[in-house]
């Protein structure tokens, strides 16, 4: 089939011609008229106009309600209300959009969308799906998260970047999904189950980008809401801008106003932590410094005392008085000597003068008698000194604290060099230092300390 150029009779339209009379005609043939519908994709530029779309379950037209209109309204239009709307009909021209110029608008209850939210909202909140007592804690260091929204859309990439530069540790794993549309509802509770499923996350994301009622829909879906509710896994809803909220939203264990506050409330702020780390680390080395010079004056203290009250030392003190006493006592044993032998030759003389040869013999063996008991005698009394000597040296070598260590003791300090006898000076997860006999080590509490007697 051929077809033949315009002839000279055919009039040809450039596209702003063709939009301008399009215009007029529009204008022209519909007089001013009234249009109920439902308030939606509603925007606010700083002009103070008023641009937004009116529809109902089958179609839609996008309005135009300038500011010395807009300005005289009695109530503040939202997203999801139901309108009545007064204007002409109209073309703008370079875009061929057919739109409905408003110069009024009234309240005309709410929307269907609106009213289906509340109904849907009120059943859910009388189930307890709200309840705060069934929200699950999130995890203070998460080492995975899952992300479950758009692989493609500006929310993937906002809540990347935040995880990046908060949390750079943290492995990701994004279950794809539908975030808009019919399909929406079911594919976004298969990723959910297969995300809790998988255990991979210790925390789910749930996110979108904002939109209008229309395009947040999906997140207002009743098994949505009670998939997330019956998930094992921690589930924060970060679904559209702040001003959006969703039952996912009043559903899920937190409700982040954007995608990128989603991720950041799922993880702490690393550099932030890291700048902290580095001044703890900085005070630490301070502390550790300071510590090991007051440790270091308190050793200097102790030694010198120690060299004051040595065992040794006091062994040695000991052992001069020993020596002492065993001086003295072989010369009182001298002396004892001295006596009985002045006394035997005292006798002996007698003995010479008497001359009784019986006597003499019976003194002799008296002498000899005497003679044995006295050795015997200071001999025990040598023997009862050495032995006491030696039991006071075994009692000032138990008292040693150095012998005392040796058996395996150990002093039981805090960190600041306090010693610790007492049961309430322990408590589970405090760090303590161990004195043994020739080295310190560090330790810490494992558990409260428990009520007991040593048998």
């Amino acid at each position: 089939m051929s077809i033949s150029a315009p002839g000279p009779e055919s009039r040809i339209y450039r596209p702003a011609e063709l939009n301008q009379e399009v215009r007029l005609h529009l204008e022209a043939g519909f007089p001013r008229l009234w249009l109920q519908a439902e308030l939606s994709n509603l925007a606010r530029p700083a002009s103070g106009h008023l641009y937004f779309t009116l529809k109902d379950n089958r179609a839609q037209i996008r309005c135009a309600l300038f500011r010395g209109n807009a300005s005289g309204l009695g109530f503040r239009p939202e997203n999801g209300q139901e309108v009545l709307v007064r204007g002409r009909l109209s073309l703008y021209e370079p875009r061929g959009d057919y739109q409905l110029i408003a110069d009024a608008m009234l309240e005309a209850g709410a929307g269907a969308l609106q009213q289906a939210f509340e109904a849907l909202k009120k059943k859910l909140q009388a189930e307890g799906l709200f309840d705060d007592g069934r929200k699950k804690p999130l995890p203070d260091w998460p080492r995975r998260i899952s992300l479950v929204t758009s692989p493609s859309g500006a929310a993937i990439r906002d809540m990347l970047k935040v995880l990046g530069e908060r949390w750079p540790s943290a492995q990701i794993r994004i279950y794809p999904s539908q975030v808009q549309g019919e399909s929406a509802p079911a594919e976004l509770i298969k990723a959910l189950k297969a995300a809790d499923r998988d255990r991979f996350g210790e925390v789910i994301i749930l996110a979108r980008g904002g939109g209008s009622i229309e395009d947040l829909w999906a997140f207002n879906d009743e098994s949505l809401a009670h998939t997330i509710a019956a998930a094992d896994t921690p589930i924060i809803s970060a679904v559209g801008h702040e001003s959006d909220v969703t039952i996912a939203d009043f559903v899920a264990d937190l409700r982040a106003p954007t995608p990128s506050a989603g991720a950041a409330a799922a993880t702490p702020d690393g550099p932030a932590l890291r700048l902290r780390l580095k001044r703890l680390d900085g005070q630490l080395l301070r502390a550790t410094g300071a510590n090991m010079e007051r440790n270091a004056q308190t050793v200097d203290y102790l030694s010198r005392r120690l060299a004051s009250q040595h065992p040794a030392r006091r062994l040695g003190e000991i052992a001069e008085r020993a020596s002492q006493l065993e001086r003295r006592g072989r010369q009182a044993m001298t002396l004892i000597l001295d006596r009985r032998t002045q006394a035997l030759t005292s006798l002996d003389r007698r003995c010479q003068a008497r001359h009784p040869a019986a006597r003499v013999d019976q003194l002799s063996l008296q002498l000899e008698s005497n003679r044995q008991r006295l050795e015997r005698a200071m001999e025990q009394r040598l023997k009862q000194s050495s032995e006491g000597l030696s039991s006071l040296a075994r009692a000032l070598n138990a008292m040693s604290p150095l012998n005392v260590l040796e058996r395996g003791y150990a002093v039981v300090r805090s960190t600041e060099g306090e010693a610790l006898s007492q049961r309430d000076q322990f408590s589970k997860g405090r760090n303590i230092k161990l004195l043994l006999h020739s080295f310190e080590v560090d330790a810490e509490v494992k558990s409260d300390p428990q009520d007991a007697r040593l048998e």
